[in-house]
């Protein structure tokens, strides 16, 4: 599966380099630090549910020294207060089991945290580091050090440091025990076989993950360490753990508490249970949106990718080279090495392919799929570069190049149904939400909208449905900007394909297959759910000519023991819904369905939308699956319902007033070419008016 001895001369060099950055520089690999590079460092401790209350102390703690200052100007200083300092007002004394703290106070120093263990025996070498919260709470500066490595703090200060078992750490020159962070037992060893490549978790007290030899310690967006492979090995302690395997949305989980004895290798033999074989149905799974490096705490390599694709049963993966916050573009080798050819571990049902993620901060940021070549930009407005020339270009020239392309992990805030489009285009400049999409959607110039992703994905379904009633025809799909070269990152270390794009694929699956099923908008995105809509026999990406007054029938069903609703929506609505009870949990083969007849007067469109309540497959905060549309035109009149296609307008509005107050342009021209966009969009949206 392409190992690393394997690989083109090019992208070997470029690994190596990528080393040689990790190790000088940690996990920013030396980028720029804008706000979400500067995170990288914290998110790894953070809890997720802790996200948004660490964002309020960064507002509050921007307005106090910025007092007066508007919250767009605000929303350009982001990266300004100490995300340390803010991380440990965030936690608020409470520590997560990864993490530990030295609590410093005028009468000495104090330890706190969860005992990690460590096995003894050959080979021990007391455990990976850990990381350590050093907060002050003197009112004057301290000197701390970790290895010879000193950092004075100042009064009320915070550092962020890992901490091997057997570090020198002093305060004030002081030295300070760690023995009380780890603990020493007994080694055995699990052989773990399930007969096809899986992903595997093993966890002992506390929720401390074992790994095989030489892997990352990866970790999900609920904390579980995991890892893929078939019949590997993995030392643990002879104490009880629990083994769970699983295999992707298209299989259930299976696990076993085991406790083997010291210097025991015990045989666990484990299968993950199929729920549906969408491939069985000519539908195949895509995760449009992933990255083998974009900085972070390993340097992957490409049989990473190739274990975590086969170990989910990925149909389709998307690697996608791109720059961080400066100019150079990660994985750029690989893309020129393998540009409009499968990579190496590709086989009829599990297809990779390198691709580009085009980018711009305050404009939005693009996948491209299946490429024919390699395009000559791939981001603006960084490290000192314009936001020019529009996104549109960058977009224009993919697809010349036969790239699949759309917008990716569109937006953050929370906007529903009814709000004005305000609530998501400001107040935060650089926030990468897709704020041209509503433009290069009127002019044709996306193919997909990423509503599935690890941004919001409520907002972003909100959104896409405004962009559909307004007349523009998007496929939903789904990128869920997984980077393997980050082990714990909330659902960006989750394994790619946690969310799904299924595209119903006319004969083989190949990369053309696949886009063209994806152009067509023969699409469901999902983050677990199987998902069938029927409108007279007719599916997602169909458009179906009727009369007004004429009756159609809808049938919408999923499958899956998240689902708890399951409703029909057209752009006047929900017009029928099936529910679940909350407490009760789908049987494997348990379809919830709905079947409703729809009178139809104007232009309209049929989705179908399916909610779940939190379960452990759902690799994010919130589980859902869409359909892309089934269109109803009456007599060749096309939706385009009149609040929606005002309220794009009204975007369009708020993005030149943004485009004016925070893009970076060199003169006049580079602004006209922003403007002039936005005119010929507005133009597509009157004349929809009429």
């Amino acid at each position: 599966m392409c190992e690393e001895s394997m690989l083109p001369e090019t992208v070997a060099e470029a690994l190596h380099e990528y080393g040689r950055l990790l190790g000088e520089h940690g996990i920013t690999w030396g980028e720029p630090e804008i706000s979400y590079v500067k995170l990288f460092a914290t998110r790894r401790v953070l809890p997720t549910a802790l996200t948004d209350r660490f964002w309020r102390l960064v507002v509050e703690r921007l307005t106090e020294r910025h007092p007066g200052e508007p919250l767009d100007h605000l929303g350009t200083l982001l990266a300004e207060p100490d995300y340390d300092e803010l991380l440990r007002d965030t936690l608020d004394g409470e520590l997560p089991g990864h993490l530990a703290a030295l609590r410093v106070t005028d009468t000495g120093a104090v330890l706190e945290g969860a005992t990690h263990v460590v096995l003894g025996g050959a080979g021990a070498n007391g455990g990976p580091p850990v990381p350590l919260l050093v907060d002050s709470r003197r009112k004057h500066a301290v000197v701390v050090g970790v290895d010879g490595v000193r950092r004075e703090l100042p009064g009320r200060g915070a550092w962020l440091v890992d901490v091997a078992p057997h570090a020198e750490l002093t305060v004030d020159g002081v030295p300070v025990e760690l023995g009380r962070l780890t603990r020493t037992a007994p080694r055995a060893r699990l052989r773990l076989v399930a007969g096809v490549p899986c992903r595997w978790s093993v966890a002992g007290a506390g929720g401390q993950g074992w790994f095989p030899d030489g892997v990352p310690h990866r970790y999900d967006f609920h904390g579980r360490p995991y890892f893929h492979g078939d019949d590997v090995l993995v030392d643990v302690p002879a104490e009880p753990l629990t083994v769970t395997v699983a295999r992707g949305m298209e299989h259930g989980e299976d696990s076993v508490r085991v406790e083997p004895e010291a210097g025991e290798q015990r045989l666990v033999r484990l299968a993950p249970p199929r729920l549906y074989d969408a491939a069985a149905r000519g539908w195949y799974g895509g995760d449009l949106h992933v990255h083998l490096n974009w900085a972070g705490d390993v340097v992957a390599v490409p049989a990473d990718a190739a274990a975590a694709q086969h170990g989910e049963d990925l149909h389709v993966l998307n690697l996608l080279a791109g720059n961080v916050s400066g100019g150079r573009v990660y994985d750029r080798e690989a893309l020129h090495h393998w540009i409009a050819a499968d990579l190496p571990w590709s086989d009829a049902t599990h297809l990779a392919r390198m691709g580009v993620e085009y980018r711009n901060d305050l404009l939005g940021h693009a996948y491209a799929f299946a490429s024919e070549a390699v395009p000559s930009r791939f981001h603006t407005g960084f490290d000192g570069d314009a936001d020019w020339p529009p996104n549109a270009e960058g977009l224009r020239e993919l697809r010349g190049l036969g790239a699949l392309v759309g917008y990716s992990h569109p937006f953050r805030l929370p906007i529903k149904d009814g709000d004005p489009p305000k609530a998501i285009v400001w107040p935060w400049p650089r926030n990468c939400a897709s704020r041209e999409l509503v433009a290069d959607a009127a002019l044709g110039l996306v193919d997909s909208l990423d509503v599935l992703t690890h941004s919001s994905i409520p907002s972003t379904a909100t959104v896409y449905r405004r962009l559909v009633g307004a007349g523009n025809r998007l496929a939903v799909t789904a990128g869920t900007d997984a980077m393997i070269s980050f082990t714990r990152a909330g659902n960006q270390s989750n394994p790619p394909g946690w969310a799904r794009v299924y595209a119903r694929v006319e004969g083989a699956l190949t990369a053309a297959s696949y886009a063209a099923a994806v152009r067509a908008g023969r699409t469901f995105a999902t983050t677990g759910p199987w998902v069938e809509l029927s409108v007279d026999g007719h599916g997602p990406g169909d458009t179906v000519d009727v009369l007004p007054g004429d009756r159609i029938t809808v049938t919408a069903g999923a499958l899956g023991p998240e689902v708890t609703a399951v409703r029909i929506r057209t752009a006047e609505g929900v017009r029928a819904a099936a529910e679940r009870l909350a407490d009760r949990e789908a049987g494997p083969e348990e379809v919830l369905s709905v079947t409703a007849e729809l009178e139809i007067h104007e232009p309209t469109y049929v989705v179908a939308e399916v909610l779940c309540a939190p379960h452990a497959r759902t690799l994010t905060e919130t589980g859902y699956a869409l359909t892309s549309p089934v269109y109803l035109d009456v007599e060749g009149r096309r939706v385009a319902r009149e609040y929606d296609v005002r309220w794009c307008l009204e975007w369009l509005d708020l993005l030149e007033g943004l485009i004016r107050q925070h893009g970076r342009l060199a003169g006049r021209d580079q602004l006209a070419d922003h403007l002039d966009l936005l005119e010929e969009a507005r133009a597509v949206y009157r004349s929809r008016l009429g």
